[in-house]
């Protein structure tokens, strides 16, 4: 049987790129970037030019590149750091009902050590709207982060407006961080157009190994850190440099830069031509999410009659690897946060389907994945007794 993947915003299969310089450094190149003798220079390039191709990907100054193990650290460092560091100045911070758990669990441990956090609802389609951020901000809102695109309707939000409101109207110094794990290498990004203050991404969502990620800090803001170690990373995020991790982290970036348009193109066009066979061949059939302003390669359905993890189980056991929301949530008896937050009842949100393309999908795949979809709904609908009687009227 041909496995047909489709869950590329869960994570992606490492390039053979990525793979064979991460090999060199684990078997020759194996030295501390951090040590004085010339053994280590070669280690010390690769940290360097990795920190210069991600940096790229956002059109940021290398310097402002801190590596870490993923985007769950840096999300939780931006947070964590940024509220212990502007506690003087006031204790409210501002995120979005739709954020991964990376932020919820970070902002809840916030609440917990005396921060008031406010939780922004978006509308049907996912997007935060500017004026509802302007209406929640106060003299005492340290810090905004809502995230660039959500990792399970794809919706993308309307960054540089945000952050233009979260600077102008809360305390002075008030910072602006966006969750980018799901954006990076996607979409183009400027964080200097964009204003934000920091930046969260991830290297396995582009092609890249896991267990390694970014936070980009703006040039000004120094966060408290929250590993502490021998001074790496300028001295704000402790430990050795995992460099086979960072060097292949790099080469992924580079080749995502490179290819990006050309990716783009590709998976803009499969995405809307599976959802436009979806909604046409699949009755009693919706999409999540924005229908225009949304990732290249996301498609998030639901469908009325179907039990989500019967319809996952059935796809799985024809090869077919798909996802019903977030990665991390995947074991969660609950309805998915992003779904029921944009308005979907508790039957639909667990009747979701996110399809997630990736640079390799080809239309042929697409094909097989609708003929195959089409069957399984039918056969799970054949035994609904809802769906029955709902076509018998």
């Amino acid at each position: 049987m041909n496995q047909i993947y489709l869950d590329h915003a869960a994570t992606t299969p490492p390039l053979p790129e990525v793979c064979d310089t991460m090999i060199s450094y684990m078997k020759s190149e194996w030295g501390n970037p951090s040590s004085l003798y010339d053994f280590s220079d070669e280690p010390r390039r690769a940290v360097l030019d990795a920190r210069a191709h991600t940096a790229a990907l956002i059109h940021a100054d290398p310097k402002r590149i801190f590596f870490t193990s993923g985007g769950s650290e840096s999300d939780s460092w931006a947070l964590i750091g940024c509220a212990r560091l502007l506690r003087c100045k006031g204790n409210h911070i501002i995120v979005s009902a739709i954020e991964h758990h990376a932020i919820l669990h970070a902002t809840a441990f916030l609440e917990d050590e005396g921060f008031d956090v406010t939780y922004l609802m978006p509308d049907a389609a996912g997007f935060i709207h500017p004026e509802n951020l302007l209406k929640a901000m106060r003299p005492d809102t340290i810090l905004v982060s809502i995230m660039m695109a959500n990792n399970e309707i794809g919706t993308i939000q309307p960054i540089s407006d945000l952050a233009y409101i979260a600077h102008t109207n809360g305390c002075e110094g008030c910072l602006f961080h966006t969750d980018a794990v799901q954006a990076y290498g996607q979409i183009p990004i400027d964080v200097k157009r964009l204003g934000v203050d920091l930046l969260s991404a991830s290297a396995h969502k582009i092609y890249g190994p896991k267990g390694i990620g970014l936070l980009y800090i703006r040039d000004g803001v120094t966060l408290t850190p929250l590993i502490f170690g021998g001074g790496q990373e300028s001295g704000i995020r402790g430990g050795t440099e995992n460099v086979p991790a960072i060097a292949g982290f790099g080469v992924a970036a580079k080749i995502a830069f490179n290819q990006m348009r050309a990716t783009m193109r590709h998976e803009i066009a499969l995405r809307n031509y599976l959802i436009q066979r979806v909604l046409h061949e699949i009755p009693f059939c919706q999409l999540n999410g924005s229908h225009q302003n949304r990732l290249p390669g996301n498609a998030n359905f639901s469908f009325e009659y179907v039990e989500g993890s019967s319809l996952l189980m059935m796809l799985d056991a024809q090869g077919i690897c798909a996802s019903s929301g977030s990665a991390c949530a995947s074991s969660s008896a609950e309805p998915s946060h992003v779904l029921t937050a944009i308005g979907l009842p508790d039957e639909l949100a667990h009747a979701s389907l996110r399809l997630t393309l990736g640079r390799n999908t080809t239309k042929k795949e697409l094909d097989l994945v609708v003929s195959i979809l089409k069957e399984t709904i039918d056969q799970l609908r054949s035994i609904s007794d809802s769906y029955l009687n709902r076509i018998s009227r």
